[in-house]
């Protein structure tokens, strides 16, 4: 009988250092997916990190197990996809990193810390009373991994927690609204947290009448996608100056040089480094060694969303 042998592909030598000697029956080699396949069948291919969908065209003639992607939203992969793959992507990965910068974002934005560290460079003692995150409201807008882990943190901050999903329903912590209840949950949020995946139905989910309806000195939090936010009514409630703004992402990205988003004191944007944490990499690794012991004892992978 012939003894099963899974080989997976990684795109850098940080993956593959973060999943340590290779189980046994698993070989790894390395492919960043520039140039040519390193083998005609491979198990299980992990693409770059942040490479958008095009690297996906270098999958055309290779025979795959498992695409497992190193992101938790997969937007665009089913055109850029070649027929005959399975797509997982990397829920269980990016969870506690993206929760970890949205309550940092919350807290500073809460209490005012740009507005502080601009007075520092400035060489200014510049004391201010801010809102407190203790006592808010806070709105959360998708209530998949990533919302539920930020929910997990804001426990100790003694805030009101609302949670948004696509449908009603009941949780482990309380009621889930549906999304076709915004309207009445947007003016009762001090912050509001955007956490859903992109998709036809959540493409500018955050326009101007969205923001029109939050409550004065309200702050949106984007932590999804840069296209489920449009750009336009952003920048126009923001130049307004009624709302206040953290984005961890946005549409274009990057953002250009010089955009008029930068800049303005009531916006304060990250590069998407919501998942760019030390915790990324053992947590991908762990994924990956559970994906490849479930290919050799014939189980179904993991997090699949898509097959072409």
């Amino acid at each position: 009988m012939t003894e099963k042998h899974v080989l997976v592909s990684v795109p850098d030598t940080a993956l593959r250092d973060a999943l340590g000697e290779a189980p046994e029956g698993v070989g790894i080699v390395e492919w960043d997916m520039s140039g040519p396949a390193p083998a005609a069948m491979i198990d299980i291919v992990v693409p770059p990190y942040m490479s958008g969908t095009d690297v996906l065209g270098a999958l055309r003639g290779v025979t795959t197990g498992l695409v497992q992607s190193q992101s938790i939203g997969f937007n665009g992969v089913a055109d850029a996809l070649p027929p005959g793959h399975v797509f997982a992507n990397a829920v269980s990965v990016h969870e506690t990193s993206t929760a970890e910068l949205t309550l940092a974002l919350i807290l500073a934005s809460q209490r005012g810390l740009p507005d502080f560290i601009r007075a520092s460079q400035e060489r200014r003692w510049a004391p201010e009373r801010r809102a407190s995150l203790a006592d808010r409201t806070v709105l959360l807008v998708g209530y998949g991994g990533v919302g539920q882990a930020v929910e997990e943190r804001l426990q100790g901050f003694e805030t009101t927690v609302v949670r948004v999903a696509s449908r009603a329903r009941e949780a482990a912590r309380g009621h889930v609204h549906g999304i076709d209840e915004l309207p009445n949950l947007l003016p009762q949020a001090d912050v509001v947290v955007v956490g859903v995946p992109l998709n036809e139905s959540t493409a500018h989910l955050v326009n101007d009448r969205f923001l029109s309806l939050m409550r004065d000195d309200a702050l949106l939090v984007n932590i999804a996608r840069g296209a489920v936010a449009d750009t336009e009514a952003l920048l126009d409630h923001a130049r307004r100056g009624r709302l206040r703004f953290a984005l961890d992402v946005t549409d274009p990205e990057p953002l250009p040089d010089g955009h008029p988003l930068f800049g303005l004191p009531n916006v304060l944007i990250t590069p998407h480094v919501g998942g760019a944490s030390s915790a990324m990499m053992p947590r991908m690794a762990r994924l990956l060694r559970s994906q490849a012991d479930r290919m050799l004892n014939g189980q179904e992978p993991l997090n699949v969303v898509l097959r072409t």
